[in-house]
């Protein structure tokens, strides 16, 4: 059997990962001109650790971990609002990574090969196979055709015509700069100054660099020509570091800028093209879950592809069967989380910080990880044995 992948990220990596130990041929194309290094913290936990115990990548990831000892919210000043203090070891069952992290740990591991600065042009089906025209002006003919290639699918647009992804009315910028003097400040604690529909966070990542996110509040889905310039015009009046920050703030690729989304689909699959990741099950930066959702996901439609005697189309549907109620849950809770991730009301600010604070009494911490943690374990299904770490 084969297949080729569109898009080169957490998802599409997966996936391959797990398809060629099952014998498949396997093709990434990935539009990006190359890797994709950096982006934000994330958090990984759940489902996702499961998959990357099964894909004997446990041991990596935790070497590669940004240990979080605190989640701390300051003013202007740089003083404390409230805080959560999780241990030296951070929170138990959550590894903090940069998702570019992650997606290198899974690349390493992978052996198909990735063309970079490619797509797919278009496909066309016949219910045994798809032709697939790439953008580099060759073609493929494969057995079936993954768009794993984001919230912005062109796949997903080839299959399905034009779907809008849903937006939450914010956007979201993220960077990483090198300053040994701002990673001191900062230090091994997640930091964060909210002012109403605004938020601006901070984490040391060691070797003097340090990690910057940025979320806005904007009805106005239209990103900015200079992205740079907005941030400083928006954030530069808040205090905290920001100002020595934004002064050093690089320009795109090195900056990331986009909208905060969220994919909503009736299908994830037509014949033989089917969709992964956030190119249908984007659940936005809210919501969290997104780098641990897109493993989980990936697992699964590899576990339907290579069960014994299956019908490909048979095993797309089961495929989004199981994961879609899931995806689901995470995206409704994360349109609840917004207004408190970046609050719009002053009062939410204060409700939230006096959130963290009882998160801190004894026995908080432990509702908090289990908040984190729950749903998504009764995704893994059992191992084939066409599937190892080998």
């Amino acid at each position: 059997m084969k297949a080729l992948i569109c898009g080169a990220g957490i998802a599409g990596l997966t996936l391959a990962w797990h398809l060629e130990r099952a014998g498949w041929e396997v093709e990434l194309v990935e539009r990006a001109e190359a890797f994709r290094e950096g982006g934000y913290l994330i958090d990984f936990y759940g489902a996702a650790l499961l998959v990357a115990e099964r894909m004997g990548l446990r041991e990596r990831l935790t070497e590669a971990r940004h240990p979080v000892d605190e989640v701390r919210y300051v003013d202007g000043s740089g003083r404390p609002r409230s805080r959560l203090r999780l241990g030296a070891g951070g929170l138990e069952g959550v590894l903090s990574l940069l998702r570019g992290d992650l997606a290198r740990i899974i690349a390493d591991d992978v052996r198909a090969p990735v063309t970079y600065g490619t797509s797919v042009e278009a496909a066309e089906q016949d219910g045994r196979r798809v032709l697939v025209r790439l953008t580099d002006g060759t073609s493929r003919e494969v057995d079936l055709l993954v768009g794993a290639d984001g919230a912005r699918s062109r796949v997903r647009e080839l299959a399905f015509g034009d779907v809008a992804p849903r937006y939450l009315g914010h956007q979201v910028a993220a960077c990483v700069l090198t300053d040994a003097e701002l990673s001191r400040r900062v230090g091994v604690r997640y930091q964060m100054l909210t002012e109403p529909g605004l938020m601006a966070g901070a984490y040391a990542l060691g070797d003097d660099r340090l990690a910057l996110l940025f979320l806005r509040r904007e009805p106005d889905p239209e990103l900015p020509a200079d992205p740079a310039a907005a941030l400083r015009r928006h954030f530069g009046h808040l205090g905290w570091i920001l100002p020595d920050v934004l002064a050093r703030c690089p320009e795109p690729p090195a900056l990331y800028h986009d909208t905060v989304t969220q994919v909503v689909m009736e299908r994830w699959h037509r014949g033989r093209i089917v969709l992964l990741g956030d190119s249908c099950q984007a659940v936005s930066l809210f919501a969290g879950h997104g780098a641990s959702m897109a493993m989980a996901a990936a697992w699964i439609l590899a576990d339907e592809l290579t069960s014994d005697a299956v019908d490909p189309a048979d095993a797309l549907v089961r495929y989004q069967e199981r994961m879609e109620p899931v995806i689901s849950e995470v995206q409704r809770f994360g349109r609840r989380f917004i207004q408190w991730m970046a609050p719009s009301h002053r009062w939410r600010i204060v409700a939230r910080d006096l959130i963290l604070r009882l998160a801190g009494l004894p026995g908080g911490e432990r509702l908090f990880v289990n908040a984190l943690s729950q749903g998504g374990h009764n995704l893994i299904p059992p191992q084939h044995t066409t599937v190892s770490p080998s």
